[in-house]
């Protein structure tokens, strides 16, 4: 029962045909579709550009020179520019296929950087052999040949290169810990502790390991009490998704067989909580290798639950931010400068408070703003806790006696928080989204509460511009539930909108 056969029988009686189908196609095989669109439109557009280059260098001319002749039909002939389009767009559709095929479009962590590289370049180059034998079948001597073979070595390299550059800034969100996946691994037998090391040792996995969970019947032999000892096991089955919310969890891998109706309940679990779910097969018996399933680094797994994620809609979102950020800082860059002399002049102190806020998925940024309070703001804390107006965890008060006076300007129209920006900029914050809580907050959380930190945290959200006045702690953390679960490119736009009406009526505390 602990071959890989035992899997794939328990997968085929637990998901159905027509639900494994719809499983596989948002699997990490293919990514989603939004962004395996996006990346094939990327790799149209740097065959594009490489064919533009490529015709330019070999008629030694400049690229308005080159605009013209190509439209007047005077830098190639006028039947051989179309004929050269035509079988430029062959070679682009063939290569997409081929692409596709070879799986060059499925997220970036199921396969290394040199292995994506070969299979890059001999996409391009099957292309481009396909490319040259159209050109000798059809007998097109007008054809110039040093365009098209410039085009195939300049796309290559193209292809390449920006397939290598995307991986680099990938590896070092991952090395900041940004866009890494959180697992749970259910076991502690030799199976899950080789695919500990295995996604701890290779980052471009994007894997962060967040502990074992022990399974019924673990503790029936000495060796098997001293691996559920072990303090990386931090539960069982039943509190695994408590912890799975606690540490905010992506995935969970089964990597010891278990009887149908235990992985039957921990699916339907998975599916309800938005968490993925994969079994791994026995990796020794070699039975599960040439299997149809999809290997994260060298081990197979059969993935019984994969969530969705708008890839597309985020990745929008993350260019949204950065450019709307450029745009802020560039554009107000006078009003910060002014801001920033005000405050030295004000009050002693420095120009900028620092605190530590806990980000997406409980990760610790310092978040920048400019300072409102006197020096000492932290340590009289406790001194006023007893004016507090707000429940819950929340510590709000209208008149704090710590605000100078130039800060309670600054907080009524929340110029105090412009240098935030450079915050989205780093890609700690977004523009819009929950907003970051202390820890001394997070730490009064119940469970349910940590969804807030399922999502970027942003500048302003739904809750600075419909329930800022609201003491509720409540209503707080409705309101950034229901823009999680309602987001789109859209709300977040009319957020915007909505803040630039709540800054100059001057409402902010």
């Amino acid at each position: 029962m602990a071959s890989s056969d035992f899997w794939q029988r328990l997968s085929a009686s637990i998901v159905s045909p027509s639900e494994w189908e719809g499983n596989r196609a948002g699997s990490t095989q293919h990514g989603s579709r939004g962004a395996v669109a996006l990346w094939m439109v990327l790799d149209a557009v740097t065959v594009l550009a490489a064919a533009i280059v490529a015709t330019l260098y070999a008629r030694h001319t400049g690229p308005l020179a080159g605009a013209r002749g190509f439209w007047h039909g005077t830098l190639i002939h006028r039947r051989s520019m179309w004929i050269l389009l035509a079988l430029f767009s062959e070679f682009t559709c063939v290569l997409l296929i081929i692409s596709r095929r070879m799986h060059l479009y499925a997220p970036t962590r199921i396969s290394g950087i040199l292995h994506e590289q070969s299979l890059s370049l001999q996409a391009c180059f099957t292309s481009g052999l396909l490319l040259t034998g159209t050109l000798y079948l059809l007998h097109a001597d007008d054809i110039p040949r040093r365009i098209v073979i410039l085009t195939i070595a300049i796309a290559a390299v193209g292809l390449s290169l920006r397939r290598f550059f995307y991986r680099v800034t990938l590896y070092r969100r991952f090395d900041r810990g940004v866009g890494t996946r959180n697992v749970l691994i259910v076991g502690t037998g030799p199976e899950a502790h080789a695919l500990r090391h295995h996604i701890d040792s290779i980052r471009h996995l994007g894997y962060a390991f967040k502990g074992f969970i022990a399974l019924p019947g673990s503790l029936s032999s000495p060796a098997q009490r001293s691996s559920a000892a072990n303090p990386d096991v931090v539960g069982s089955l039943d509190t695994l998704f408590q912890n799975a919310r606690k540490q905010f969890v992506d995935e969970i891998f089964f990597t010891t067989p278990c009887e149908r109706g235990i992985v039957q309940n921990v699916l339907e679990q998975a599916r309800m909580h938005g968490v993925d779910l994969r079994v791994v097969p026995d990796m020794y018996d070699g039975l599960a290798w040439n299997s149809p399933i999809e290997y994260i680094g060298q081990f197979p797994t059969i993935p019984l639950h994969c969530g969705h994620v708008p890839e597309l809609g985020l990745l929008f979102k993350r260019a949204f931010d950065i450019v709307f950020s450029i745009l802020v800082l560039v554009l107000l860059a006078p009003l910060l400068l002014a801001i920033a002399i005000a405050v030295k002049l004000d009050s002693p102190g420095p120009v900028f408070y620092r605190s530590e806020r806990i980000g997406k998925k409980g990760v610790v940024f310092r978040c920048t703003k400019f300072r409102t309070m006197v020096p000492d703001a932290e340590t009289r804390r406790a001194d006023i806790m007893h004016m507090n107006e707000r429940d819950g965890v929340l510590f709000k008060i209208s008149n704090d006696p710590r605000i100078t006076k130039l800060g309670r300007f600054l907080r009524r129209y929340s110029l105090d928080e412009l240098p935030q920006f450079f915050n989205v900029l780093k890609g700690d914050m977004s523009v819009v989204g929950p907003r970051p809580p202390i820890a001394s907050e997070v730490k009064e959380y119940k469970l349910s509460h940590l969804r807030r930190l399922d999502v970027t945290p942003g500048i302003t959200g739904l809750w600075q511009v419909q329930g800022r006045q609201d003491p509720s702690f409540a209503s707080y953390v409705s309101l950034d539930v229901t823009y999680i679960d309602n987001w789109s490119v859209w709300l977040d736009f009319k957020i915007i909108l909505k803040t630039i009406g709540v800054v100059f009526a001057g409402t902010g505390s």
